[in-house]
Parts: C-alpha cells; sequence; structure tokens
C-alpha cells in the first residue's frame, strides 16, 4: 500500500527574496561559463581526459579511449569522453568544446532536480535547492570539467528521481520507471557497476525500512526496463572487450575491487593511487560543500527536533533523501584509495536534506535564513569569481598546472617541443600531441645530436639537474610561471647541421 504523498510544503520566499535567490543562480552560471573559457586545462586530471577526447577525435576511434596513441584507456567507461569529443567535433579542440556538452548535461541535471523538488516542497523550496547546488564547490567546479564524475552523477540522480516518482503512481509514473533503467545505463557508461551500487544501497535500504517491496516489484518495469538498460549498455563493453581484450577483467576486478581495498594499489595502469586514511570521504565531503557546510549542518544544533521530523516523516522523504545522502560517505569509509569527487553523487540529496533540515526545526520563516543564504550565496560569488578573474590574468599559482602558455611560446615553425619531466597531458593536448617527453639524461641529450631544431620547456625547480652540456645549446626564450622555455641556438644548430 503507498502511503499518503504529502503535499508541496517549505520555504515561502516574498518576491524580493526570489528574485535575489534566481539572480543569484543566474551569476553562478554565468560564472560557470565563463569559467569554460578562463581555466585551461591542467594536469593531471581534466587535462588526461581532455586528451583522451582529443585523441579520440583525432583517430576516429569511438570505441576504445587511447591513453597514449595505440594504447588503450581500460579505467573508465567512455561515456565522459564521447561528450567532450562530441563536443570537440562541434565547436573545436580547446576547452570551449572539450567542456560544453558537460556543462549542458549540468544544467539538465539541475531541471531536473529543481523540477523534483518543486513537485515535492513547492517553487521556492526548488529554487533555493538548485542555486545551493550550483554554489557547492564540488558541484560547481564538476559541472563543466573533463571528468567522470559529472556524467556519473546525471545518471545517479536520474535513477533516485525516478525511482521515488515511479513509487508515487501517477500519470506517469511508467516513464519514470524507464528514467530509472536509462539513468542505471548512464551510470554504467560513464563510471561503471560502483554506479550502480550507490543507487541500488540507498533504495534497497529504504525499500526495507518503509516495506516498499510490493510496490517496488509492480510499479516498475523490471523485464523491459532491464532489457532497455542492457540494450544501451552491452553492446560497449562486448565491442571493447573484443577490440582490446583483458578489458573486462582490469576494468571489474582491478579497478572496482583493488583500487578501493589496496591502499596504495600499484595495479593502476594510468597512474597511482591515492592512498588516503579511512574514513576520509567525511572529510571530503565538508569540503566539497563549501561554503555551504556550516548552513546545512546548522540545524542540528537542535537534533531532537530534528530527529522528531523524520519519525513523522509519513511519505518517507526525508528517509529517501538522508541513505541516498550518505551512501556514497559510508560505501568509501573503510576504501583508502579515494579522490574527493567520490561524495559528488550525494550531493545534491544533502542539499535538499539540509533545507528540509531548516523547516524541521522552524528556521525558515525568520530571518536568518534568508540572510544566511544570501550572505554565503554572495561570499561565494565573490571567491569565484575572484578566482577566474586570476586565472584569466595568467596568475602563475593558478595557473602552474597547465602547459598551455609555455606550449604557446614554444610554437616555433620547423621547430619540435620538448618537455623534461613528468608525463604532461596538458603539453600533449596543446600541441595538438606533437610535444615530446624526455623522460632521462640521455634524451635530453640527444637534442644536441638530432639535426633537428628544437624548443625545450624545463620546470624552474628542475634546470639545477639539467647536464650543462645541453642547457649549453639553448638559449632562453621567456619564462611562464614556473616554466622556462629555451630554443635551439641558430648557430649551434647550424654547426650541427653542417656536421651532418
Amino acid at each position: 500500500m503507498t502511503p499518503p504523498h504529502r503535499s508541496p510544503s517549505g520555504f515561502s520566499l516574498n518576491s524580493r527574496q526570489r528574485v535575489a535567490v534566481i539572480s543569484s543562480f543566474g551569476l553562478l552560471l554565468l560564472l560557470r561559463v565563463l569559467a569554460i573559457f578562463a581555466v585551461p586545462f591542467t594536469d593531471t586530471t581534466e587535462a588526461r581526459y581532455a586528451e583522451i577526447a582529443r585523441k579520440m577525435v583525432e583517430t576516429n576511434n569511438w570505441i576504445t579511449p587511447q591513453f597514449d596513441y595505440g594504447v588503450p584507456f581500460w579505467g573508465k567507461p567512455p561515456l565522459h569522453t564521447w561528450l567532450a569529443a562530441a563536443g570537440m567535433e562541434l565547436f573545436g579542440v580547446n576547452e570551449f568544446g572539450g567542456r560544453i556538452l558537460i556543462f549542458f548535461t549540468a544544467c539538465g541535471l539541475l531541471a531536473l532536480l529543481h523540477h523534483w523538488v518543486k513537485k515535492e516542497r513547492g517553487r521556492d523550496t526548488a529554487w533555493l535547492s538548485t542555486t545551493l547546488l550550483t554554489g557547492c564547490a564540488l558541484f560547481f567546479v564538476s559541472m563543466a570539467t573533463v571528468m567522470t564524475d559529472l556524467a556519473m552523477l546525471a545518471g545517479t540522480a536520474l535513477s533516485m528521481v525516478g525511482f521515488w516518482n515511479a513509487l508515487q503512481g501517477g500519470k506517469h509514473s511508467q516513464r519514470w520507471g524507464y528514467g530509472f533503467f536509462v539513468g542505471q545505463a548512464i551510470g554504467l557508461l560513464a563510471k561503471g557497476p560502483v554506479a550502480m551500487v550507490l543507487t541500488v544501497l540507498p533504495l534497497a535500504l529504504w525499500v526495507l525500512l518503509h516495506r516498499r517491496w510490493r510496490d517496488t516489484w509492480q510499479r516498475l518495469p523490471w523485464l523491459s526496463g532491464t532489457a532497455l538498460m542492457l540494450l544501451l549498455t552491452v553492446p560497449w563493453y562486448a565491442a571493447a572487450e573484443i577490440k582490446t581484450p583483458g578489458f573486462l577483467r582490469y576494468f571489474i576486478i582491478g579497478e572496482h575491487f583493488q583500487r578501493f581495498l589496496v591502499s596504495g594499489w600499484k595495479g593502476d595502469l594510468y597512474g597511482s593511487g591515492h592512498a588516503k586514511p579511512r574514513g576520509m570521504i567525511w572529510a571530503f565531503w565538508v569540503i566539497a560543500m563549501l561554503p555551504w557546510t556550516p548552513l546545512l549542518l546548522a540545524p542540528l544544533a537542535r537534533w531532537k527536533q530534528v530527529l522528531q521530523g523524520f519519525r513523522g516523516d509519513a511519505g518517507s522523504w526525508r528517509t529517501y533523501l538522508l541513505l541516498w545522502a550518505v551512501t556514497p560517505m559510508i560505501f568509501f569509509t573503510l576504501a583508502t584509495n579515494i579522490i574527493p569527487t567520490y561524495v559528488l553523487s550525494g550531493v545534491p540529496a544533502a542539499v535538499i536534506l539540509g533545507l528540509e533540515a531548516w523547516v524541521l526545526v522552524g528556521w525558515h520563516r525568520g530571518r536568518a535564513f534568508p540572510r544566511a543564504f544570501m550572505g554565503t550565496c554572495w561570499a561565494s560569488l565573490a571567491i569565484f569569481t575572484v578566482g577566474i578573474v586570476l586565472i584569466g590574468a595568467g596568475d602563475s599559482t593558478l595557473t602552474k598546472g597547465s602547459q598551455k602558455l609555455a606550449v604557446a611560446w614554444s610554437d616555433v615553425p620547423g621547430y619540435d617541443f620538448n618537455y623534461y619531466g613528468k608525463r604532461s597531458f596538458s603539453a600533449e593536448f596543446y600541441s595538438a600531441g606533437s610535444a615530446h617527453q624526455l623522460r632521462d639524461f640521455a634524451a635530453l641529450r640527444s637534442l644536441t645530436t638530432n639535426g633537428q631544431p628544437d624548443v625545450l620547456e624545463i620546470r624552474r625547480e628542475l634546470l639545477p639537474l639539467i647536464p650543462p652540456e645541453v642547457l649549453s645549446h639553448f638559449e632562453k626564450r621567456t619564462e611562464v610561471g614556473d616554466d622556462l622555455v629555451f630554443i635551439e641556438k641558430p648557430e649551434i644548430r647550424k654547426e650541427v647541421a653542417s656536421a651532418h
């Protein structure tokens, strides 16, 4: 039997407050669009995925993402790569092309959540939650960044909203049921089985707590929905294994078990593990929700009222949000190989639940919340604006992870671009794959005898390690932050050419 559905309840803003909230939301979106242009691809994560997408466009291989030419990237499914590569096909191989379709995905996600919250708690709560989510540090960064997490969040959120709406019944409940399975397919193509775990786990607990087994079985199209999910996902997984045998073993066992259970996992083919203390995922959540963390946690000062509100949760809405919000942290609490983006799948629910807590303690009726909300909102807008302006001005502290400017200064017709040190995906991206990585002194010395005019980029801290006989062949062209760009001396090049 379906519990009675709650009528919308929550915040009630006056017209002035509503305009302020919606304006803040619009400004946040505008800032994020400006950041698409102002912020270069930086090493390691985003530049790596952007370069993989660029290679997909260049090689026209849309089945197997490539870590290097001819080297398959088995670490993640390709949905985010498809989005970035498709954007590059449409708008050019640049930051805008790589990020814009991911940004559109984020906008679609915000529209989905706004529609859902509006139906459950009214228009004003919907605008507050949408604005608050957009201003969360992790979501603001992720909503136009070339990486897997935003695409996965789109899938998990669609599944969670679809499941809830399907169980409520109504005119479009069957469509929402299919939406649940489409969301699962999106998650499988964005991140893999872990996306399914992050939705099935909270849903199973919620169904168990509220005894909704019969509704779950009757109101979701399990057979046709599962068939749809498999139809959307199996072809790529099969094609990937056929094209590069060994993919499934590495991806399923390595990426989904060893990565999280083995501290400092050494089996990563594309980098190194991120060893963190167990339980660190909770600290990542606190950081991810900034600058809104204090605002969202403040109602816990009246935890008895909050707890009473959960006990009176006739429609089970709050429990649903709570389980959705905390599942990533619970699931990854014992994991040691984690990064901050692992909390992202629960962030939308945490935002909505935090607003719900303000209602439960009665603070939404006074002036405290509007003042705290707008103060935090304008502070976040100021911080984001300053950051984007500094990056756009080429501030070395904020752009030191990108080789964009160094590559631009190294673009000399007829000269090869070389860099010494660890692999730089941003150098590869901005040089259209022509950058040469020099891993050792032998490779450095080869520049003096190869008969080819060269440009050499070196990080400032590595300069003392460069053999003098190599540096004597070059003259400094410019400094870009911590990067030094050298160009081969014309007279040296002529001497080498004549000797050959």
